[in-house]
């Protein structure tokens, strides 16, 4: 069974001469197969290439105009799975899409700082970029009823939405299945770019992000409780970012002095790599971190909203000195838009301090029962 991705028919109405898309995301997200599908909607002669394959290396090692024509053809679509994989990437694409007239190109990868640095440079103006995620709300409801999402939503805050995940029924299954994830794919590219013999302090960074979440993380504290530098430990985030794994939430204000703004937050893309990370799979009705969960979850279906339906927006948590807060706070259209994350609840009232700074603003709860207009 196949489940349409959100961004399948935004690509294929991009695809132009003399352009590139850029297709990017975590590991098993599902990009091999949105290029089956892509290709049988295409419906035009191509030249597929997998950057894996040491044929495709050998193919491409030559960078020049006549060997990539020779290598086209009279074939004007090109494909290259794994594309970060191939030295010199960028510089290769870029001679193709400046020299070979009508040809299209469409690369994906699994790491977002490889297709950055090695794509990203070299084809200023000439790319458009997309990333793929773990299954979104909106995508799962092709194969849900109303009845079935109640139900599997309290799965997904325990297992998360990896594409694979949604066909296991079995949670013995499941937990095996995010576990090899974390054990063999999570960190291999951050340990390949680093050249590092060891995940041991990334994974303990990892854990103790997971049991951070929703709250303000100090970098100090993170650094003395794993016994290494400030500066690495900023490093590591970063690269926990660029493969997809966690993302940053900054603090909201303007200039009033009681608002919190040097911290951040951190939240995982996905909620079963969260519980893989601490091994934690137990039932929601058995948990203490329900909020967390809720809140780890709804704002991850929220960014892929964003990202797929092109939504901008800037993105914050809001919290004064004496403690008043709020959850999610997007900034977009002129206007400021307030969210409390709640479980169960249905009612809750914006912070006094919220109400008579940003008298403008909208404020709404989003709850279990609520959130799917919200992120769909």
């Amino acid at each position: 069974m196949y489940i349409t991705r959100d961004i399948e028919q935004k690509i294929l109405q991009t695809i132009a001469p003399n352009k590139v898309i850029v297709i990017t995301g975590a590991r098993r997200t599902g990009k091999t197969i949105l290029l089956s599908q892509l290709i049988k909607k295409i419906k035009e002669p191509i030249i597929l290439l997998n950057g894996e394959d040491i044929l495709t290396h050998e193919l491409l090692e030559r960078r020049s105009i006549i060997n990539f024509k020779n290598l086209m053809g009279t074939k004007k679509l090109l494909i290259i799975d794994e594309a970060q994989k191939i030295i010199d990437i960028g510089l290769k694409l870029k001679l193709m899409v400046d020299n070979i007239e009508g040809l299209k190109i469409i690369v994906t990868g699994s790491s977002a700082f490889d297709i950055t640095n090695k794509v990203g440079e070299p084809l200023t103006g000439r790319k458009y970029s997309f990333n793929l995620f773990p299954f979104s709300e909106n995508e799962l409801s092709q194969i849900e009823d109303d009845i079935s999402k109640r139900e599997n939503l309290r799965e997904r805050l325990v297992f998360g939405n990896y594409p694979e995940l949604s066909f296991l029924s079995d949670r013995d299954k499941k937990q095996e299945y995010l576990r090899e994830i974390v054990s063999s794919y999570l960190l291999k590219d951050i340990l390949t770019f680093e050249n590092l013999r060891s995940s041991s302090k990334i994974f303990d960074l990892l854990k103790l992000i997971a049991f951070q979440v929703g709250n303000e993380v100090s970098y100090n504290e993170l650094s003395k409780q794993l016994g290494i530098s400030k500066t690495t430990v900023e490093r590591y985030l970063d690269l926990l970012t660029k493969v997809f794994i966690l993302h940053k939430i900054g603090g909201y204000s303007r200039n009033l002095r009681k608002e919190v703004v040097k911290s951040s937050k951190w939240y995982f893309w996905d909620n079963g790599i969260r519980n893989a990370i601490i091994a934690n799979f137990t039932n929601l009705n058995s948990r203490d971190d329900v909020g967390k969960l809720w809140e780890n979850y709804i704002i991850s279906e929220r960014l892929k909203f964003q990202s797929n339906k092109s939504l901008h927006s800037n993105n914050y948590f809001w919290r004064t000195y004496d403690k008043q807060e709020i959850d999610w706070i997007e900034e977009r259209e002129g206007k400021l838009f307030a969210y409390e994350f709640k479980w169960k609840e249905l009612k809750s009232k914006a912070p006094l301090a919220w109400v008579k700074t940003y008298p403008n603003s909208d404020f709404k709860v989003i709850n279990s029962e609520n959130f799917y207009s919200w992120i769909s």
